[in-house]
């Protein structure tokens, strides 16, 4: 171990306890910075003589439409509409974006907070809103206020920590996809290189190699991604374009809404908690939505840094350049209730943060942190009338963790695979970690959007995306890998995918109920092999497994679609998930390559073995292993909480859908809770929408549940049953719609 790695290891640390008192807390000490609001007085009054100009309609779902002149306005409604529909998650956004999560969760979230300040300290967010243009400061200042007046406004309200929130603080949280770019930096590698453990430790928590994870761990990961497709009037009933807005995420993570301003703002969608900005949506004209990318946008580049009279350098061609230190302090509460507080020296090279160590090396785990462009796009892309403002959106090419599917009332569709891209030399491999100290590994700008994998109006009418590779994305007429540097679209194919294609491709005449019929289509494609390979050992094993034979005779019939009454389902999914689990596989396969080889590759009486546990594993928890699929995969809320608990003792309602995983494009990611033996849905489709662009924009929409978070409204589960039944309801886009479905219409603090 080299002496400036030992120097690293004993970095000294600040151990300050500190006693929380609830009076310091009423003062604002777990508040931010910035000193109360007056609300006795101007600061009060100044709020509600925003809130005079915005008017909220909510429609017969719980539905926010919110109504003002300027886009300021409109957002200060907006935000306060999302605190009365659930303040908890929006202040659980901001204490995981700005790094305060460990003042609430205690030590375990330390390097969680560590990893979001070093990628922005609260000065540098301060003067990221001061470089930000006046209209986007209005728009942070508006959701302050918003929040703020939502908080004043109702006292019996609790914050868990933040009871003011600042107008620096939307540009921690700028892009509203349920990972992001930061997520993906692991914490175990910042607490190994910040903590100063010991040695062996370090080695224990550094990252691990970019070796494809086995399936027996990843199988129990619900994918984490989207569907989107676009259709163009060649294949559509009315000639209009339609698009399919249908992202897979942990429930009740995004609310429903609508803004509108005097300024030219309409739009209709999904906002993330806390922002103000539809994130996948619609206007009149256009519509986005988003896919999770898999697309290569951020890289690691290992530093040989060294130490000259205390300072550190890392070398850059012929240079040592130094290194930008500053200090980092963070609080956290300990298991007794009091407040510890810890400090870190944060390194910072040209490219980023350091990050962890490779070896002795440090490394520099770069990503695209430009907050303020990143929120600017965000918000404008609301505000485009056609594919010429919105390709002129993209082009400011912040939007880095995301895939775009995108149609208009022109007729116009189209895809972009990711949009901030960096420009890298095509020698080396930039999915492992590269010489940092080498110029020619480092970024060389970033690509124009033309330059990236995407397409416009292909010949085939029809567009798709579900997290996988972009090569198919118009069946044979895709663009072709060969054209393009491996890092812009290193995925593989998803079964989701595959499907996708298999629907898409025989699609004519398609209605806004018809494409809800495409998106739902019940095929599970990831059982083509798995099963059969099954069968087939059972075939040729049969004398000595005679008690399968009924589960097999199941299997055989099952046409591999999934509803609540399909047995199939049941005996597919849990021989899968176990099979997954106890089966050893290639591990330099993807996910999909991995359980076909389940089917076609590994030992008959592996299979059968895994298959006759399952059954045994279904008999124990349901009596029978001839249990229908509704029986066991479940939806249930019975509370507002983050963490929801599930129970086989409350109420829950039966869904035939089934995991991403398994191709199901309806997704429903489901598994057995502590005490449970059914399975109940947590994350999958969200919220779904089908959109038609024509003279006038129609679309239908579901949200799973219902838009409330608290268990006493009429909006908490009233979607559920529609949820379960794929039920969508008529979205209310204009005023006149509204209007006569408006159940409640008032201005906030009313």
């Amino acid at each position: 171990m080299s002496r400036l790695t030992a120097q690293l290891l004993n970095l000294r640390q600040t151990l300050l306890p500190v006693r929380l008192l609830i009076g310091l807390l009423l003062l604002g000490l777990a508040a931010c910075s910035a000193p109360e609001s007056d609300t006795s007085g101007s600061e009060l009054q100044r709020l509600q003589s925003i809130a005079e100009r915005v008017t909220i309609m909510r429609d017969d779902y719980g539905v926010a439409h919110i109504y003002a002149e300027t886009d300021a306005d409109t957002a200060f409604g907006f935000l306060y509409a999302q605190a009365e529909d659930d303040f908890p998650r929006i202040e659980r956004n901001y204490i995981w974006a700005i790094g305060r999560l460990a003042e609430v969760e205690g030590e375990s979230a330390l390097y969680s907070d560590l990893r979001a300040r070093l990628y922005m300290s609260e000065a540098e967010a301060r003067e990221a809103y001061e470089a930000a243009p006046a209209w986007l400061q209005a728009l942070s200042d508006a959701f302050a206020d918003g929040l703020n007046y939502y908080l004043a406004t109702h006292p019996e309200v609790t914050p868990t920590l933040l009871s003011r929130f600042e107008s620096w603080m939307p540009f921690y949280f700028f892009e509203g996809s349920i990972g992001g770019d930061i997520e993906q930096i692991p914490t175990r590698g910042i607490e190994a290189f910040y903590s100063g453990v010991n040695p062996a430790a370090v080695a224990a928590l550094s990252p691990t190699s970019s070796a494809p994870t086995p399936l027996a761990q990843s199988i129990h990961d619900e994918p984490v991604g989207s569907n989107g497709f676009a259709l163009a009037g060649s294949r559509t009933a009315s000639g209009n374009a339609m698009l399919l807005i249908n992202p897979h995420t942990s429930f009740f993570f995004r609310g429903e809404y609508h803004v509108v301003s005097g300024e030219g703002l309409n739009a209709y969608g999904a906002a993330t908690w806390g922002q103000f900005f539809i994130y996948q949506g619609f206007n009149e004209t256009t519509g986005w939505m988003h896919t999770s990318t898999g697309a290569d946008f951020m890289d690691e580049f290992v530093h040989d840094v060294v130490e000259q009279n205390g300072d550190y350098f890392y070398r850059y061609g012929d240079d040592l350049r130094p290194i930008e230190v500053s200090d980092i302090t963070l609080n956290f509460v300990d298991d007794d209730g009091v407040m510890q507080q810890r400090s870190f020296q944060r390194y910072m090279t040209h490219q980023g943060p350091v990050t962890h160590m490779q070896g002795d090396n440090w490394v520099v785990t770069r990503i695209n942190w430009n907050a303020v462009d990143a929120l600017r796009q965000s918000y404008l892309r609301m505000k485009t009338a056609n594919y010429d403002e919105f390709s002129d959106m993209m082009d400011i090419r912040t939007n880095s963790s995301n895939n775009t599917v995108f149609a208009d009332a022109e007729g116009n569709i189209a895809y972009f695979h990711g949009n901030f891209m960096p420009r890298r030399d095509p020698r080396f491999d930039y999915s492992q970690p590269v010489d940092g100290s080498d110029p020619a590994t480092d970024w060389q700008g970033v690509h124009d959007v033309g330059e990236t994998v995407m397409m416009v109006n292909p010949v085939n009418g029809w567009l798709q995306n579900t997290n996988g590779t972009p090569f198919t994305m118009a069946g044979d007429n895709s663009p072709q890998a060969s054209d393009f540097p491996a890092y812009m679209a290193p995925e593989a194919e998803n079964f989701r995918g595959l499907n996708a294609v298999r629907v898409l491709q025989d699609a004519s005449d398609v209605t806004l109920e018809s494409l809800i019929d495409l998106a739902y289509d019940p095929y599970i494609n990831g059982f083509e092999q798995l099963v059969p390979g099954l069968i087939r050992a059972w075939e040729e094993l049969e004398p000595d497994w005679p008690d399968l034979e009924q589960a097999i005779d199941a299997l055989q019939s099952w046409d591999y679609r999934v509803s609540t009454d399909s047995v199939g389902m049941t005996l597919a999914h849990f021989y899968g998930m176990n099979a997954a689990r106890e089966i050893d596989n290639p591990e330099d396969m993807s996910q999909m390559q991995q359980i076909n080889w389940l089917g076609t590759g590994s030992d008959p009486v592996d299979r059968l073995s895994v298959f006759s546990a399952t059954l045994l594993q279904l008999n124990e928890a349901f009596g029978t292993w001839n249990t229908p699929w509704g029986e066991i995969n479940r939806y249930q809320r019975i509370t507002g909480d983050i963490d929801h608990p599930y129970s086989d003792n409350a109420p829950s309602l039966p869904v035939g859908m089934a995991s991403s995983r398994w191709g199901a494009l309806a997704s429903f990611g489901a598994r057995a809770y502590p005490g449970t033996n059914r399975i109940y849905g947590s994350s999958g489709n969200s919220f779904i929408a089908v959109v038609e662009f024509g003279e006038r924009v129609r679309a239908k929409s579901l949200l799973a549940g219902g838009q409330s978070s608290d268990p006493t409204s009429p909006h908490f589960d009233d979607q559920a049953q529609r949820y379960a039944d794929r039920e969508f309801k008529d979205v209310a886009y204009y005023r006149e719609d509204v209007e006569a479905r408006a159940v409640r219409t008032y201005h906030p603090g009313q």
